[in-house]
């Protein structure tokens, strides 16, 4: 039984990283036409699935809104997922590892695609800013803790 706890050390691998779903939606060709001085909306948001005792698939949706002089310019969106071997990680940090390390992975990957498909629409390259995902995952922990308190 000692040897095999001791054997069991924490594995933590990406194993396949692959975009699940991307679009760039252009509503209207006078955008072109314009003086370029977009207002830009970003949204971030990061889902996990259990795929199987070991096998996690995260999935990190970002969606940018661009407007330009009150019209909307462009919607590029990209779900960028992978799937992660999570084995032996004690439970305490599954949250954490799922919540911010995985979505901090998979980001570098997004940010070149929202790039790459906002050029090809024809519009200036944009690339966006780095994310703290340890931050926002603190964040939101508090902000659940918050909302239980508030709601016992």
């Amino acid at each position: 039984m000692a040897e095999e706890q001791a054997q069991a050390q924490p594995q933590l691998a990406l194993e396949r990283i692959y975009v699940k779903d991307m679009s760039l939606e252009v509503p209207g060709a006078s955008v072109f036409t314009k003086e370029w001085n977009p207002e830009l909306d970003i949204n971030l948001s990061s889902n996990a699935e259990k795929l199987d005792d070991d096998h996690y698939q995260i999935i990190l949706t970002v969606s940018v809104t661009a407007k330009n002089a009150e019209e909307a310019a462009f919607i590029a969106e990209v779900h960028q997922a992978g799937i992660f071997l999570l084995k032996d990680i004690p439970e305490d940090q599954i949250g954490q590892i799922l919540g911010a390390y995985c979505p901090n992975v998979l980001f570098p990957y997004a940010r070149e695609i929202i790039s790459d498909i906002v050029t090809r629409g024809s519009f200036p390259q944009l690339l966006l800013a780095p994310v703290n995902f340890d931050q926002a995952y603190a964040q939101s922990q508090q902000q659940a803790q918050v909302d239980a308190q508030g709601n016992a």
